[in-house]
């Protein structure tokens, strides 16, 4: 009888330590967030469950989750950090003047109709009258250029309004990968 009390209360133990694991890795490490809209595709797409962290640094070209004070929850791609001057030309990206090569769009463009821009000419100055991204400013845009909402027409996004960097796509299960 002892016996098998001890092994309930260690099955129990073990339990609430898994428990206790999973409510902190769910709350704090791994978040899951759905996809809405499709101005990711081909990286992401509507009904797609990714996961979420919100403890690495943002860098040039991952894809973040952030809330507008409105409320608004966005998935976008940061293209341009703090301090860097941003412009588009002839589809290609300059980020202080040097040309920038963005391969994550190779599936995104239209081969088919080469005329048409898959991503509009434009800089900062003409989009939010500076030259250069403030300090806690990122430029971010969608991965589907020409449907997506993003810094061309709500401007920059704050660091204190990023939630985390969306890492991996977990449902459905034929859509499992990481992002890049």
């Amino acid at each position: 009888m002892k016996k098998w009390q001890d092994q309930l209360w260690l099955a129990i133990k073990y339990f609430l330590i898994a428990l206790f694991l999973g409510v902190i890795i769910r709350g704090f490490l791994l978040i899951p967030i759905p996809v809405t809209g499709n101005s990711m595709n081909q990286t992401l797409k509507q009904g797609d469950m990714v996961l979420m962290e919100k403890f690495t640094k943002v860098q040039r070209f991952d894809v973040i989750v952030f809330r507008q004070d409105d409320g608004t929850t966005y998935i976008k791609r940061v293209i341009g950090l703090p301090g860097e001057t941003i412009r588009y030309d002839q589809d290609q990206l300059y980020i202080n003047e040097e040309r920038v090569p963005e391969n994550f769009l190779t599936n995104n463009q239209d081969h088919d109709n080469e005329n048409t821009p898959y991503t509009t000419s434009f800089n900062l100055r003409d989009l939010i009258d500076v030259d250069q991204l403030p300090q806690n400013e990122y430029f971010v845009l969608g991965d589907n250029r020409r449907i997506s909402k993003d810094s061309r027409s709500f401007g920059t996004v704050n660091s204190r309004e990023i939630m985390g960097k969306a890492r991996f796509v977990y449902y459905p299960i034929s859509d499992i990968k990481f992002i890049h």
